[in-house]
């Protein structure tokens, strides 16, 4: 498979690789409004606008080696447009009633670890937030695909998911 640099080359000179880039990339930049918890219209309008964003912008690439961190970043920014955009609307669906509600205690408690998880993750560092959001939502990543995405080695990838897991276990541990 050619680099980022060949491709990115070759996209500039009009030759193909636009699709090698979309192929090698198309998971990555899934997974990150999928971590946001977007609903599969607004995460495939993330997808379609960090795509866009990269055709806009691909002349003004300057490190073709760190376009996938360019990618999660551009997908990031626009998750966080939508979810802010969201946070304003009031969806229809709250209005319809429901046949099959859980039981108020089985809510309680799933709104309680969930709570107590997002509590004890945001206290991790960023580096630790984005790991495990990424393992979570997008387990079948490649280490390769993870590292370019966080700008880390891969041969790292597995050692800092333990111990951010690790720490992450010891803060809801402690929250018990």
């Amino acid at each position: 498979m050619d680099s980022n640099t060949e491709v990115l080359l070759g996209w500039r000179s009009g030759l193909s690789g636009w699709d090698a880039l979309v192929e090698r990339y198309s998971r990555l930049v899934w997974s990150v409004p999928r971590s946001f918890r977007l609903s599969h219209a607004d995460a495939a309008d993330v997808y379609q606008c960090t795509w866009l964003c990269l055709a806009e912008h691909l002349t003004r690439i300057r490190q073709p080696e760190y376009l996938g961190t360019w990618l999660v970043r551009t997908a990031t920014r626009q998750s966080i447009a939508v979810v802010r955009a969201r946070g304003r609307e009031v969806s229809i669906d709250r209005w319809e009633p429901e046949s099959s509600l859980p039981a108020p205690d089985e809510v309680a408690l799933t709104n309680d670890r969930q709570r107590r998880l997002w509590s004890a993750l945001s206290t991790l560092n960023e580096r630790c937030q984005r790991m495990l959001r990424i393992a979570a939502h997008s387990p079948e990543l490649s280490y390769a695909q993870v590292a370019d995405a966080l700008g880390m080695k891969v041969g790292s990838v597995g050692s800092t998911r333990s111990r951010c897991l690790a720490e992450l276990r010891r803060k809801l541990e402690a929250w018990r």
